[in-house]
């Protein structure tokens, strides 16, 4: 698990979209969070592989952004977008396992080849049936 320092990532209140009555257009209760990569501790190849990733909410100067409207609380919302960055970082950071071509199996194959042909009798069949 990767600590992101609070210095590291800029939160700004913005104004919510959406309906929300007469307090949507007074309160900004909705959080902008910018987190530079390439500025930030984290590991060099940590931060090729978030630039390299093809999400669309980091910029081409390398700075991810993201927008936290879901609760009605300015308060919440910066927790969201915390958590969020987390979330990406960390994903980020899981390597996966390399895959191996495997080849079916000899029964496998056979009981494939078994049913093709039962239900090819089974379509045969349906066929109309000579008159003599």
């Amino acid at each position: 698990m990767i600590i992101i320092l609070e210095a590291e990532y800029e939160l700004t209140a913005i104004r919510a979209q959406g309906a929300g009555g007469q307090n949507v257009n007074k309160v900004s209760s909705a959080i902008h969070l910018r987190f530079d990569i390439l500025a930030s501790s984290l590991s060099d190849w940590l931060k090729e592989k978030l630039i390299q990733s093809k999400d669309n909410r980091i910029t081409d100067e390398g700075v991810l952004i993201l927008k936290a409207q879901q609760f009605r609380t300015q308060e919440a919302n910066k927790k969201d977008a915390i958590k969020r960055l987390h979330e990406i970082v960390n994903a980020a950071n899981q390597v996966k396992p390399m895959r191996y071509a495997t080849r079916p199996s000899y029964g496998s194959k056979q009981r494939r080849l078994q049913s093709k042909s039962q239900r090819g009798q089974v379509k045969q069949l349906r066929g109309k049936i000579a008159a003599d």
